[in-house]
């Protein structure tokens, strides 16, 4: 399927207004992820790695380590968009690959069952809602053959 270039659009069909908006709904699904999780059914999202301390992962820290992945996504879709025509399959395939890469310490841990689950559903929140939406906005230097990015 080709991408259309959509930039130099206005509004809400903004690339730029579209992928803000996907990171703040990055973080907010994994924070209602969180709060159903960790507040409404107990699940204490305490993890210990081996020979570290147990660290309790607050709202804070779900929201930190939702935001910055969410950012340096948004940063690597706009780098290879000036570099490469396929820059939305090589991202999607960048961010799946990484999205599951992202289960390995979730499984490493020394955490309950609960917990375990709460912080894989967050990571999948958070792909759930950047996905799409990135691939979505993803510009193609084909789509406009007199760009010379």
């Amino acid at each position: 399927m080709a991408q259309v270039s959509t930039r130099g659009h206005a509004g809400l069909r903004s690339p730029r207004r579209a992928r803000a908006l996907a990171v703040a709904g990055a973080v907010a699904a994994a924070l209602a992820v969180w709060a159903v999780g960790e507040p409404l059914l107990g699940h204490d999202l305490a993890v210990q790695q081996k020979g570290q301390e147990p660290r309790d992962l607050g709202a804070a820290a779900i929201g930190v380590f939702a935001l910055a992945p969410s950012l340096l996504g948004w940063a690597l879709l706009a780098a290879l968009e000036r570099v490469t025509p396929l820059a939305a399959r090589i991202w999607t395939a960048i961010a799946l690959t990484l999205l599951a890469a992202s289960f390995l310490p979730v499984i490493g841990v020394q955490a309950s069952g609960g917990t375990k689950t709460v912080l894989a559903l967050t990571h999948l929140a958070v792909g759930a809602v950047l996905i799409p939406v990135f691939w979505r906005t993803a510009t193609s230097r084909s789509a406009d053959p007199g760009s010379k990015r």
